[in-house]
């Protein structure tokens, strides 16, 4: 399937586009590599989850097929867009290991019913992300995030090596150890050594290693596969609502609620970084489309929770992969595998051959996992530079997190009715990452100011002089204040629309936010062209700006502006347009204190 260059795609070897025609044979051979790319991880996720949660078969059937009907049918409608949903790019959707720890809480504390309602409630949160960020986007930063993440790997680890201990029937109990470890040694070689055309298959290569040495060893149990029918919808398995929420239900929301606020700030990385994968040029991230994946991903939870199954997501990283290894972008493969999940959500005997997978393989497969997401939680922290402070608080969030984890401290202590909460590593950590991040926004000596004003070129003495006074305050030099005057200038020239505002309207809101430090001053600058969803557009342009999702550098008209500034970054969203300067200057004298801190 690999496709050669062509002299459209010397950049990034993209064949088709998500808007270009694909042949109908190639689409279908696209899909079901997609398909058999994420098919294993749905099923299993979901088996590991009801199996720790001490589910029966009955519940497990029910998931398995729910889940593959929804992650069908949110693949088809991320590669839509319709209304506000969708991402308009092929996204992968399906259960994670994110949830999967408190997923397991839930089942254990009030089975199905009790999952549903949390998961429900959650995917209200999830959906109401966009209005939240404006005034968490300071406080949810990649520091918190990542902290998170690596809490997240933690707490799934114990559920993991639980499955490794466990084998079937009368097989020796020594056999899951060994199991596992002919797993996970597949795995790393074909990780590290597998050529390219390999790669897209190494977990089912894996799996498939696994339960073999599990069969030569007698600890592969058939029966699921020889019990399980040919065709048909399960009869039962999810018993409804539970519309009475307890003790237990308050005790966990606040854990599911911090696992679905940072996937959601991570689902936007996710949307960036497919836009990007999928083009052959680069282009300016459609924030538009960020926007219709998080919209997506919430009706995705809220359905998961409607029918009991675990939470379902976006798998990101196979998604560039399959576009990468391919070369085919074309968002008509969604179609196709929104399609093929379906059709295997009817024919349960498919999804008991993946069911029945011994449990050392399948949690030598969720380590895997929980390494790769520990990672993407180290990598999520350092993104924006990891200086002394945001050392000290990853390293004292991740251990009060860590230490906290399966303890049974709070409960102890203040008994057992708010130990899920308090004892929980995930929620401890991350309130603690939450508090320190807040401290240290709070003592910042150094305060923003803003200005608000009309986007016209009758407000430019305002803001120069806006300008102006920052740069004597700070001590600049002649050179260093004019450059920082000319930086504003230019960009509010930039952004003036040569049409002007339209009849009988007056001109849009122009709002420049200003973060001074010793040597270097950020400007942010707002235009405002409609009133609607304001802070739904911020929340979603600032967050990726403090994400740092490779944000491309926008087309701004004046050339001089990037001659003045160390560093533009433009963003165009519906009704919105966001510039990001950063102008760097010296001091010609050492500011008082109380010039100082009178920002």
């Amino acid at each position: 399937m690999t496709a050669a260059n062509t002299p459209d795609s010397e950049s990034t070897g993209i064949r088709y586009e998500p808007d270009d025609p694909c042949p109908p044979l190639l689409l279908l051979g696209v899909g079901l590599q997609g398909t058999m790319m994420i098919l294993a991880s749905i099923v299993l996720i979901v088996a590991v989850t009801a199996r720790a949660g001490g589910q029966g078969d009955d519940y497990l059937t029910w998931a398995v097929f729910a889940a593959l009907i929804i992650s069908g049918a949110l693949i088809a409608l991320q590669a839509s867009r319709v209304w506000r949903l969708g991402a308009g790019h092929i996204l992968f959707m399906g259960p994670t290991t994110n949830f999967v720890a408190v997923a397991v809480l839930a089942l254990e504390a009030g089975g199905p019913a009790l999952l549903a309602s949390l998961t429900v409630v959650s995917s209200l949160l999830y959906l109401m992300l966009a209005f939240w960020l404006p005034l968490l986007r300071r406080v949810i930063t990649p520091v918190v995030s990542g902290t998170v993440l690596m809490l997240i790997a933690v707490s799934v680890l114990p559920i993991a090596l639980d499955r490794v201990a466990e084998v079937s029937g009368d097989a020796d109990p020594a056999f899951g150890p060994i199991i596992a470890a002919v797993t996970m040694a597949v795995t790393t070689v074909l990780a590290l050594r597998a050529p390219r055309s390999l790669k897209p298959w190494s977990p089912l290569v894996a799996l498939l290693t696994g339960s073999v040495v599990a069969a030569a060893l007698g600890a592969f149990d058939a029966q699921p596969i020889t019990d399980a029918a040919w065709a048909g919808i399960p009869s039962g398995g999810f018993p409804g609502f539970d519309l009475t929420p307890g003790p237990d239900f308050w005790a966990l929301l606040p854990a599911f609620g911090v696992v679905t606020l940072v996937g959601g700030v991570k689902n936007m990385g996710d949307s960036v970084a497919v836009q990007q994968a999928s083009r052959r040029q680069a282009k300016v991230t459609d924030f538009r489309l960020v926007q219709g994946a998080l919209n997506t991903n919430g009706l995705g939870i809220l359905l998961s929770g409607l029918v009991g199954t675990p939470p379902t997501t976006a798998y990101s990283s196979r998604s560039v992969m399959l576009i990468t290894f391919t070369s085919v972008a074309a968002r008509r493969v969604g179609y196709v595998m929104g399609a093929i999940l379906a059709v295997l959500a009817l024919f349960p005997k498919l999804a008991a051959i993946l069911v029945a997978i011994p449990s050392p393989v399948m949690g030598a497969y969720i380590l895997v996992a929980i390494g790769t997401l520990f990672v993407a939680g180290m990598r999520t922290a350092v993104r924006d530079g990891l200086d002394a402070q945001k050392a000290t608080i990853v390293a004292i969030s991740f251990a009060v997190g860590a230490g906290l984890e399966h303890q049974t401290i709070f409960a102890d202590l203040l008994g057992g009715t708010w130990s899920p909460l308090l004892d929980n590593g995930v929620v401890m950590g991350a309130a603690t990452a939450v508090v320190l991040t807040l401290f240290m926004e709070a003592t910042r000596p150094v305060r923003q100011t803003r200005l608000e004003v009309d986007l016209s070129v009758s407000s430019l003495p305002e803001i120069d002089q806006f300008l102006l006074d920052i740069a004597a305050r700070l001590g600049w030099n002649q050179t260093s204040t004019s450059r920082l005057r000319s930086a504003g200038e230019e960009t509010l020239i930039s952004l003036i629309h040569p049409r002007g505002p339209a009849p009988g309207e007056g001109p849009p809101r122009f709002i420049v936010i200003a973060r001074p430090s010793d040597t270097l001053v950020e400007l942010e600058f707002l235009a405002v062209f409609e009133e609607e969803n304001l802070e739904d557009r911020l929340a979603y342009l600032s967050e990726e700006a403090e994400g740092g999702q490779g944000i491309e550098e926008g087309e701004i008209s004046l050339r001089l502006l990037r001659h003045y500034a160390a560093s533009v970054q433009h963003q165009k969203y519906q009704g919105l347009d966001v510039v990001t300067v950063q102008v760097r200057g010296t001091r010609l004298r050492t500011a008082s204190p109380s010039e100082s801190h009178r920002y």
